[in-house]
């Protein structure tokens, strides 16, 4: 026995004098934190270095990048706590009736996440450090604080957009300090840090999880639920440091105690800030509202959500003079990041307690009595099947739980579509319930209300976001529970048999799946048509736009049926079949009206001057979604190209032209020798106005005339009001994510698939008459069109009888205009086969 203790003691002193020596960041690295950017393959091996030391701390890879970067985050805690870790995250899921049964630990869950912005580099720095600190043995007081918390540390959310930055930006820094703002080190060039490898806001997709970053990260979320969560960033070179609490707009969800948490980290804070002299601001400019936000997102899912905000961003590098001529460098930058985190640590241990007691109540209550106006959603069976199946994959990534509506009758709620209340209704059991009364009932509210509540105007981002505008579906909302008549029964997909080859395989239009698909048989070069005209054949009836894959013309195709069948199977598509070309209503599959879909060669131009957010969007729906060839070309170099190898080039939302005068006539002698330009938000304005193009701000004169005249007579009123209402005045003329009702052309290729609606969400104050001489496909036929969220009174009274989506012809060519971005962030589904239309099938 005596023999036995002395070899533990031993061996405990063996490991607990190698943690004594624990490399320090400097040590290990060879250089001092702040000196230069450290790439993220060194931190990865400083993580697995410092954990290969240290007995209580567990590194979990949850992913790895597009780029093929991992992912992971750092589990520390005290050995009591590491010894039954698992229990602990049981526990916490039990606390928030995710799992079942009773919990019976008390320890909080602290959740940092540094860079998700790649060019706000500090933020991993600034984990390094706070990771050492955390880890070392010889720390009394962080040991201190790990014995009633488990603090998960995510050092880089976004490594492929840090790596872009910090590569660029070692290979162009000075030796010498060069802190003149002027100097190429301080100018990024296009695309930036910011995004990840498709360009994504990685802070804007927490709710959405279109990114693969976020998909992986969240499923780990999930599995722990933290109860606080603190999300790194940086502002400019001029702001010095912000942390909460937030600014209005908060949401009406929030608790007391979420608002109360908040002043109490940033209290605590603050003091080590004022102690150092350091100066912050609080409560301004970062709302709490939008709900896919590293804040937002962890506060409706009963987390206490933080934003910190360093000053420094990309343009500070290693140190640059902000306009006062003060130095700011990046080892100041990481005290200020590494001072919120350590603060955060320590009003966790003081507070354990409580922040679990109070995480407990917030899912009673949620379960019980959800405090939002509407209880129960509902969504009608007759929608888009295609975009219901992408919803419920949507609430599945986030744990929201949905049933069998049953059959009901005389119930009454919010028209998502007319945008009426007290619309009478009933229910069926194809149609599916969402009630509130669930543990993330919260989640399922916000993403679900019909108008959030803005108890202030100036916001920091879009103001309306309803799931069943997203994806163009029929839905009402309750201010009742309805609770589910049972489990709901996802349709199951019966794989398609290949047999004797048909005279023409069949599917309907009707989502980003049926996209996908002809992309998958246009990728094998099998020959696809669409009908102009719905028709019915066999007694079987299918809508404009529906695909036909007919025998004739694919006799080349070896094995053509075992093809087609294992591509639909592959997208689960079911295919109808038809003997016979002779159609009972419509036009006969011979018909000059069945037109052929040219596997088009498409192009998308990005570089200076485009919007690398919008560009990024098209290029992951592109590549994840479609999976269809795409090239890129850079603006810069549009002079040089030859275009006649493409047959569409689409071109996202630009700053200033995107194009010059020279490349913008090349591109219109392209599109008049047969092209297709697909112009996409601000890019319309590259034709609005100019001659030869039929989109004009106004049908004539004397409205041009009445509308200048109207704004002359706002600015005389305004200019007398306080200087302090600048800001909002700004916004008067502006939108926020305001979402109307667009009136489809089912007859025009653009309309396929649309139902004869669609919801378009407006983050501009563009506003077009309708085209004359040319297609208006998607309309806002009057004022009344108007649903939800933030637009300024100067324009909300302008926007009706105005076009959102049309074409017109150019020459041979065309050009489709999208005034809003129909595949915002990658989230607004239903406007994705609309943009198909566009590529695949205008012009055919």
């Amino acid at each position: 026995m005596k023999k036995s203790l002395l070899t533990l003691s031993f061996a405990l002193a063996l490991v607990w004098g190698a943690l004594a020596q624990l490399k320090t960041p400097e040590q290990f690295l060879g250089y001092k934190p702040g000196d230069r950017f450290t790439p993220h393959h060194r931190m990865v091996d400083y993580f697995e270095y410092v954990a290969s030391q240290n007995p209580n701390i567990k590194i979990i890879q949850y992913g790895e990048t597009n780029e093929k970067r991992p992912l992971f985050v750092a589990i520390l805690s005290s050995p009591e706590n590491m010894a039954r870790l698992e229990q602990i995250r049981t526990d916490n899921l039990k606390r928030t009736g995710l799992m079942e049964g009773t919990p019976s630990t008390e320890v909080p869950i602290n959740w940092m996440s540094f860079n998700v912005h790649g060019n706000e580099s500090v933020g991993m720095e600034a984990a390094i450090s706070t990771f050492y600190t955390l880890a070392d043995p010889t720390n009394a007081k962080s040991q201190e604080w790990l014995k009633n918390q488990v603090v998960i540390l995510d050092p880089c959310i976004n490594p492929d957009g840090r790596d872009r930055y910090a590569m660029w930006y070692n290979q162009k820094m000075n030796t010498r300090l060069q802190p003149d703002p002027q100097s190429m080190e301080h100018n990024e060039p296009w695309p930036g840090g910011r995004a990840n490898h498709y360009l994504f806001d990685l802070n804007r997709d927490w709710a959405w999880q279109v990114q693969v970053e976020s998909q992986q990260r969240l499923k780990l979320y999930q599995q722990w639920m933290p109860q606080l969560h603190l999300d790194f960033h940086e502002q400019g070179i001029d702001n010095p440091f912000y942390m909460a609490p937030a600014a209005e707009p908060l949401h009406e969800q929030l608790t007391p105690f979420q608002h109360e948490f908040q002043d109490i980290f940033g209290r605590n804070t603050a003091k080590y800030f004022d102690q150092a002299g350091k100066f912050y601001f609080t409560k301004e400019r970062f709302d709490i509202l939008y709900p896919s936000y590293g804040d937002s997102y962890p506060m409706y899912n009963g987390a206490i959500g933080m934003t910190i905000e360093q000053g420094g961003s990309g343009r500070a590098g290693i140190g640059v003079y902000n306009s006062i001529g003060d130095t700011v460098t990046l080892s100041g930058r990481i005290a200020g990041h590494y001072t919120a985190a350590i603060s955060a640590v320590e009003v966790t241990s003081q507070n354990a307690k409580r922040l679990v007691d109070e995480f407990s109540a917030y899912f009673k209550t949620n379960s019980s009595n959800p405090k939002g106006k509407f209880k129960s959603f509902v969504i009608k069976g007759e929608s888009n099947p295609a975009q219901v199946a992408k919803l419920l994959e949507l609430m599945d990534k986030n744990g929201i739980r949905y049933g069998k509506a049953g059959a009901r009758a005389g119930l009454k709620g919010y028209e998502y579509q007319s945008g009426k209340s007290g619309v009478t209704f009933s229910t069926s059991d194809k149609d599916i319930i969402i009630n509130a009364y669930q543990p993330k009932g919260v989640l399922a509210q916000v993403l679900f209300e019909p108008n959030p509540v803005l108890n202030d105007s100036i916001t920091y981002d879009i103001t309306s976001w309803a799931m069943p505008y997203a994806y163009g579906l029929q839905a009402y909302a309750l201010e009742t529970k309805i609770d589910a008549a049972g489990q709901y029964e996802k349709p199951t997909f019966t794989p398609n048999t290949a047999g004797a080859t048909p005279v023409a395989y069949l599917a309907k239009w009707e989502g980003t799946r049926d996209a996908a698909f002809l992309a998958a048989l246009l990728n094998q070069k099998i020959r696809v048509k669409y009908a102009e005209y719905p028709f019915t054949v066999e007694g079987k009836s299918f809508p404009a736009g529906s695909l036909i894959i007919t025998k004739g013309g694919n006799e080349y195709v070896g094995n053509f049926d075992q093809k087609v069948v294992e591509t639909a199977n592959r997208f689960g598509v079911t295919l109808a079949t038809t003997q016979t070309g002779y159609v009972d209503k419509g036009k006969d599959f011979g018909s000059p009206n069945i037109r052929v879909i040219q596997a088009p060669k498409v192009a998308l131009v990005g570089g200076q001057g485009t919007s690398s957010l919008n560009y990024g969007e098209v290029w992951h729906f592109f590549e994840k979604e479609l999976d269809y060839p795409l090239v890129n070309l850079d603006a810069a170099n549009f002079g040089s190209y030859d275009l006649s190898k493409y047959d569409v080039i689409i071109l996202p939302s630009v700053f200033g032209s995107g194009l010059n005068g020279a490349a913008q006539t090349k591109l219109m002698d392209w599109v008049k020798a047969g092209g297709k330009v697909v112009a996409i938000d601000a890019a319309v304005n590259l034709f609005a106005n100019k001659e030869g193009f039929k989109l004009k701000t106004y049908d004539t004169d004397e409205e041009k005339k009445a509308a200048e005249k109207a704004a002359q007579e706002i600015a005389k009123e305004e200019r007398l009001e306080s200087y302090t209402e600048g800001e909002r005045l700004g916004i008067s003329g502006g939108t926020a994510g305001a979402i109307y009702e667009i009136k489809m052309d089912e007859t025009h290729p653009l309309g396929y698939g649309t139902g004869g609606k669609f919801y378009t969400l407006k983050n501009n104050s563009s506003r077009f008459a309708y085209l004359s001489g040319g297609v208006n496909a998607g309309i806002i036929a009057s004022n009344d069109s108007y649903r939800t969220g933030y637009i300024g009174y100067k324009i909300k009274s302008q926007m009706g009888k105005s076009v959102v989506i049309g074409a017109e012809n150019q020459g041979r060519g065309q050009v489709v205009y999208f005034v809003d971005n129909p595949i915002f962030r990658g989230f607004w589904e239903s406007g994705k086969l609309i943009l198909c239309n566009a590529i695949f099938m205008v012009g055919q």
